[in-house]
């Protein structure tokens, strides 16, 4: 399902990705920086932040928690284990860090790479959905853009994807929820990684932690 061309990305978006995407991100002033160990080392503004350590590097995304308050939260909760879920697997609650171990199941050079799913076939979650939350000041008008996938209106759950490139024809149907901060390398070289034919990686990329950042004022 790789891209050729325009029309054929957009059937790929409202089929496949009726499992996830949003909307177009406004200056809102984040600092760009060049890779994760600069931004963790180098002080943030204030705010709430997402470290995505992964196999291939580490990505820093800014969250929104006031354009998209239930969508944070969500993603706050299961990567601190806070929030309870349903293990796919076994059928039973449980509460623990979700998103360990976890890996990019779809990846396509020039668009997204996308994560979250227990199952790592596209079509796992954490055995609830949430509505969604779309703030009209948000654009996938830039890379690093992170928002929630979905299986159509109001059924997020945990997958999530994070731009490489614009992305504008994905605006109002998807909860954008943050912006990469540092790291987008990580997230473009990801994205070029050789895939199956669903593009999914040959060779895995893992999503080993995920840390809340916490900036007072």
């Amino acid at each position: 399902m790789k891209p050729r061309g325009f029309f054929r990305m957009t059937v790929w978006v409202l089929v496949a990705l009726f499992t996830g995407l949003a909307t177009t991100i406004l200056d809102k002033g984040l600092p760009m920086t060049a890779n994760a160990e600069s931004a963790t080392k180098a002080p943030l503004p204030p705010g709430e932040y997402a470290e995505i350590e992964t196999s291939m590097g580490t990505i820093v995304c800014q969250l929104f928690p006031s354009s998209a308050p239930e969508t944070v939260a969500n993603f706050v909760g299961l990567a601190e284990g806070t929030k309870s879920f349903i293990d796919p697997r076994t059928g039973t609650q449980v509460k623990r860090p979700f998103f360990d171990g976890l890996i990019f199941h779809r990846v396509i050079k020039n668009f997204m790479i996308q994560g979250g799913d227990p199952l790592g076939n596209g079509t796992g979650g954490p055995g609830y959905q949430f509505k969604n939350e779309v703030d009209p000041t948000l654009h996938f008008d830039r890379k690093g853009v992170l928002a929630m996938a979905n299986a159509g209106p109001d059924t997020n759950g945990s997958q999530f994807f994070i731009t490489v490139a614009p992305t504008t024809w994905l605006d109002g149907n998807y909860s954008i929820f943050g912006q990469v901060v540092a790291g987008q390398d990580v997230a473009d070289k990801i994205s070029e990684v050789p895939t199956d034919r669903r593009d999914r990686p040959v060779n895995p990329v893992t999503i080993l932690h995920v840390k809340i950042l916490r900036v007072a004022p």
